[in-house]
């Protein structure tokens, strides 16, 4: 066993099993292993190498955190060009982080190894997450082009870890301060607006918080027995909206056009721009538990 720093990067196959219920075993695998082969060729080439794959994903170890962040970029937008090309196409979502691991037996092993497959399982389709650690170990060019989203508790895991999101697709050469200044000027007027039951409630820097559970003292009042009494919260932080989890049964989180998706067990996530919330309840089956959401751009 060898103790060393290495940047590990994870990269998954979004929402996996609805590609294998479309295409059917076989094609979907041999999709999936041609996407891996263009993705590990794209590893190569910026000094890394495949460590292993786990069916739906990769696992892959650079020597420094620069050839994790341009590999993951280049692995984004070889992924998105095929997407755009052919709707059947998988889509991939990575993160990354930079520490120290444990080399064993062509290996790698450690928390930095936990947080990078974390960082996978929380991003959505097309998004690459790092930590505000791994964002500091990169060159002054490439910090520029991460964000910071949320901090985030890995089960297991002592404190919290900044989350941040990298910007694959922008040109290097837009500085951070022109993106910064137009993201928050349109962030400022945001609103996300949940509908249940026919009833539609805000959330925007006026109101920043509300409350859902089955306990007629939230905002948001969920008449099913699949919702805890104080189920989940739903906020805007830093121009996002978050929503954090607190029930026994987990809230479940789907995107409009998303095959799979997320359950939060005491954790936080990023809302994308519409979808359904399940409390206590998969998201996908619509009903008493579920809670429709979007986000509008412009003054509430």
């Amino acid at each position: 066993m060898e103790s060393t720093q290495r940047a590990i990067l994870f990269a998954d196959v979004a929402d996996s099993s609805g590609l294998y219920q479309s295409l059917g075993d076989a094609q979907a695998l041999q999709r999936i292993n041609a996407l891996f082969a263009r993705l590990g060729a794209a590893v190569a080439r910026h000094g890394g190498s495949v460590v292993k794959t786990l069916g739906d994903a990769m696992v892959c170890a650079f020597g420094d955190p620069d050839g994790a962040f341009r590999a993951a970029c280049e692995m984004h937008e070889l992924a998105a060009a095929e997407a755009a090309a052919d709707a059947a196409a998988p889509r991939i979502k990575t993160g990354f982080t930079h520490g120290p691991v444990v080399l064993a037996s062509g290996d790698v092993f450690g928390d930095t190894v936990n947080v990078s497959a974390k960082l996978a399982e929380l991003a959505r389709p097309d998004q690459a997450l790092t930590t505000q650690q791994s964002v500091e170990a990169l060159s002054p060019g490439l910090r520029t082009r991460c964000r910071p989203l949320f901090p985030y508790r890995v089960k297991g895991r002592p404190g919290e870890v900044v989350v941040c999101d990298v910007m694959w697709r922008l040109d290097p050469d837009v500085t951070e301060t022109n993106l910064a200044r137009a993201y928050l000027a349109q962030a400022a007027d945001a609103a996300l607006k949940l509908t249940y039951e026919g009833d539609t409630f805000v959330v925007n820097r006026a109101q920043p918080s509300l409350r859902l559970g089955r306990d007629k003292e939230n905002e948001v009042v969920v008449a099913s027995l699949f919702a805890s009494r104080q189920h989940a919260r739903v906020y805007w932080r830093d121009g996002h909206f978050v929503l954090a989890d607190q029930s026994t049964n987990g809230t479940f989180l789907m995107g409009d056009g998303d095959r799979g998706e997320l359950l939060l067990r005491r954790e936080e996530a990023i809302l994308g721009e519409r979808g359904w919330i399940g409390l206590g309840k998969s998201a996908a089956r619509h009903g008493d538990h579920t809670v429709r959401y979007r986000i509008e751009r412009g003054p509430a």
